[in-house]
């Protein structure tokens, strides 16, 4: 599995737990962060940078959250990508099946590896997690 440092940046405490027991329950064996918005992940990722620390290498990333939605947090994660020394998968979770969100997605096409809608399945997650 190449994934072993996970940002989840999602406001919904519901799915930070839902993320936690079908990782758990799959053996999907990697190191979860929550952030409630998009604001705490840059600055997560910010920090990592600062340290010299590792950046994720998967996020998974909802749209609406409060602070930073994702899209902000995708233009925000833009302008730091070039600092970052690795390549970070990003995938949307979203509730969202409206279809701007969608046809915005592809404005996002080089830093968005898939769109998923909640509630994500196992096979969603473990589709994810074996790429």
């Amino acid at each position: 599995m190449k994934y072993k440092d996970v940002f989840v940046v999602d406001d919904d405490k519901i799915f930070h737990f839902i993320i936690k027991k079908l990782l758990l329950s799959n053996n999907i064996n990697v190191e979860p962060r929550f952030f409630e918005n998009g604001l705490l992940a840059i600055e997560g990722i910010k920090n990592n940078l600062e340290k010299e620390e590792a950046a994720p290498d998967l996020i998974l990333l909802d749209i609406n959250m409060p602070v930073l939605d994702g899209w902000q947090f995708l233009e925000e994660f833009k302008m730091l990508k070039n600092r970052i020394q690795k390549e970070i998968t990003i995938y949307i979770i979203s509730s969202s099946d409206n279809i701007v969100d969608k046809n915005r997605a592809n404005d996002f096409k080089d830093e968005i590896t898939d769109y998923y809608l909640k509630p994500i399945t196992i096979e969603g997650l473990k589709s994810i997690f074996s790429t």
